[in-house]
């Protein structure tokens, strides 16, 4: 599975072209929106449009490209350019709480990707610090008045990054942007590199005629004992472009095994309840993810629920270990 899993990876990361002709490539192929899904006058029903506008099939470029050296002696990277089919599923779709599945397609290559969370005035969330650790934040009324909140997490399951935003539908142009927050390095960085230690991001999510866009002001900063020193900076840009293809493929993967992911969910949530944690596990250690998916390929196989709920509760026991209480003050 992890030789899979790395084939896979490779095969989209492997791209031979230019991003701006595998930009025209897919523009000359996209299947655009009859109509957006906001007009100027926004509102909380136009927020919700938006990001439900973003499910669907897509061919999807990412561009990632260093910018400002902000160290001296640091030499930049040559930029990534990679090339994807995404089906993006709605999981949920409550009055205040929208959920999305990223599912990668890639011939007879199928793999869970990403899943975004939106919250509506959320009350707390979970951030990551640093060190494989994530803790709850309890945001004020007057913080959380009119925004989402976008909780993003791993392959797995496991967390990754949370951060809240408004949307903004000014000129008909939905565009939602978050604060600045802390996430760990991503896949293309820490399969390759090991000199920084995390990232300080501002996201940018907009609503296109032709599909939506993610744009990622990255610094990628150093930690040594509890010291931060900016490398460099980051421009990131993810575009998603529609197509028309249902990619039954991807839609049948996630039907025969949204059971097992929903319960992967309700055990991370489950730990999530009892406070603060850190996975004990460096980030680039894949086993982990690759067992999380090996687990889905036997649970599609042999639908045993009971034997995946066990599973799952020894996983997440061992990696992932709570915060000692904190002590009372005198």
């Amino acid at each position: 599975m992890k030789k899979l899993l790395t084939l896979f990876m490779f095969s989209l990361a492997g791209c031979a072209s230019s991003s701006s002709s595998v930009r025209s490539d897919a523009l000359a192929k996209v299947s655009p929106r009859t109509e957006m899904p906001c007009d100027a006058t926004g509102g909380f029903d136009c927020d919700r449009r938006a990001i439900l506008a973003m499910a669907g099939s897509y061919r999807v470029l990412f561009h990632f490209e260093e910018t400002v050296l902000l160290k001296g002696g640091y030499a930049p990277k040559p930029a990534k350019d990679t090339i994807a089919t995404e089906l993006v599923v709605v999981v949920a779709d409550e009055p205040n709480r929208i959920e999305l599945q990223h599912v990668l397609y890639g011939g007879p290559f199928i793999v869970k990707h990403w899943r975004q969370v939106w919250e509506y005035e959320a009350p707390t969330h979970f951030v990551f610090t640093g060190a494989q650790h994530f803790e709850p934040k309890a945001r004020t009324e007057e913080e959380r008045k009119g925004t989402w909140t976008q909780l993003v997490y791993e392959v797995s399951d496991a967390p990754r990054y949370a951060g809240l935003g408004k949307w903004n539908h000014r000129y008909g142009v939905s565009t939602w942007t978050s604060e600045r927050t802390w996430r760990p390095l991503p896949r293309r960085e820490y399969t390759t590199r090991a000199d920084y230690q995390l990232i300080n991001a501002q996201n940018r999510h907009t609503i296109t005629p032709n599909g939506w866009t993610h744009e990622q002001d990255n610094t990628k900063v150093i930690r040594v004992d509890g010291k931060d020193t900016p490398l460099v900076r980051e421009a990131g840009f993810n575009e998603y472009t529609r197509i028309d293809d249902p990619l039954t493929q991807a839609a049948n993967y996630w039907k025969e095994t949204a059971p097992y992911w929903a319960a992967v969910r309700a055990h991370w949530d489950a730990k999530f309840a009892t406070g603060g944690f850190t996975l004990n596990y460096p980030v680039n250690e894949e086993e982990k993810v690759v067992a999380v998916l090996k687990k889905a390929e036997e649970f599609r196989k042999t639908q045993d629920l009971a034997g995946a709920n066990a599973w799952l509760d020894q996983m997440i026991q061992n990696n992932a270990v709570s915060d000692a209480p904190k002590t009372a003050e005198r």
